[in-house]
């Protein structure tokens, strides 16, 4: 098969589009026809070695851990999906080497969900990671009916999820952290924008009045809003972070994504609804892995990037 691979850690130059086996394909896995894979940030952290303390990696390694596409194969043990299902899913593996960015990937059974037939490839290849991030976020802090809730980082690729899912929840009011430029996206999502910044708890209590706290925040780019969340919430065991386990020490929760079908699946019906867009910025072919990956790295994406294979 065709994948971007690397075989070595360092900047995008490291990437190439290479020839490599067909993965295996596991008891409890399926093999999945690689339609459209989406970026995210952690794929470049893990292309520059930032991650080599956390999991074993080995090269060549495949970068990616979303994807849409076709199941070609099931292993033996796989009870829920058959050739020719449409599926998406977040398919990290305890060990980063063989990913999405490639014609082919085994998935493990337990990150995939079938993908509504009113979801693009795309779309659907642009939600495991970043609307699973954002849905534990924001289960995490308990948010539900009636709460008014922050968002840091509202226009990025888990934060723009994140307000449509705080919504669909049942959240009365999401405020939302961004730039000047992207205070129109976010008020088209139904948001309530604020910009970054050192007067960012000023800038809060204007717009919830009262005692200027908001019901709970989620936290998608650490540094100062993070430090501040703590200030910004009513009760500090309702504010998360995706970014620094330090929330830990302020009493807040530490959200690291987890594969869930259920959940993956609820993603899916919110999207099939109309309730769940994904803002896709930009698709690349597959060969064009680096230039995405550059793109993604300089940190002024809206939303999504995608390559499709």
């Amino acid at each position: 098969m065709k994948a971007i691979a690397q075989n070595e850690f360092g900047d995008a130059s490291v990437l190439s589009l290479q020839e490599l086996p067909d993965p295996l394909v596991g008891p409890d896995q399926v093999l999945v026809k690689v339609r459209a894979a989406s970026l995210n940030p952690v794929d470049w952290k893990i292309r520059a070695g930032y991650l080599q303390g956390a999991l074993p990696h080995h090269f060549p390694l495949i970068p990616g851990w979303d994807a849409a596409g076709v199941v070609v194969a099931a292993g033996p043990a796989v009870q829920g999906y058959a050739p020719g299902d449409e599926v998406f899913g977040y398919l990290r593996k305890d060990h980063v080497q063989n990913g999405t960015y490639a014609e082919l990937v085994a998935a493990p059974e337990r990150g995939l969900a079938h993908k509504p037939a009113s979801v693009s490839f795309e779309q659907a290849a642009s939600l495991p990671l970043a609307g699973l991030t954002a849905l534990q976020s924001l289960k995490a802090v308990k948010v539900g009916p009636g709460d008014t809730v922050l968002v840091h980082a509202a226009s990025g690729g888990v934060g723009h999820l994140a307000v449509q899912i705080a919504r669909a929840l049942g959240a009365e009011r999401v405020l939302g952290t961004a730039s000047p430029r992207n205070h129109d996206f976010l008020r088209a999502l139904g948001a309530e924008p604020v910009t970054y910044g050192d007067a960012l708890v000023e800038e809060v209590a204007k717009l919830v009045g009262g005692e200027g706290k908001v019901d709970a925040a989620v936290d998608f780019i650490g540094g100062h809003a993070l430090e501040v969340s703590p200030e910004l919430v009513k009760d500090r065991a309702r504010h998360s972070s995706v970014v620094d386990g330090k929330v830990l020490e302020q009493g807040g929760h530490y959200v690291f994504v987890k594969p869930n079908h259920e959940e993956l699946t609820w993603l899916g019906e919110l999207a099939a609804a109309g309730k769940l867009t994904a803002e896709v910025q930009q698709v690349f072919p597959l060969a064009e892995a680096a230039k995405a990956q550059e793109l993604l790295e300089d940190g002024h994406v809206r939303g999504k990037l995608v390559l499709t294979i």
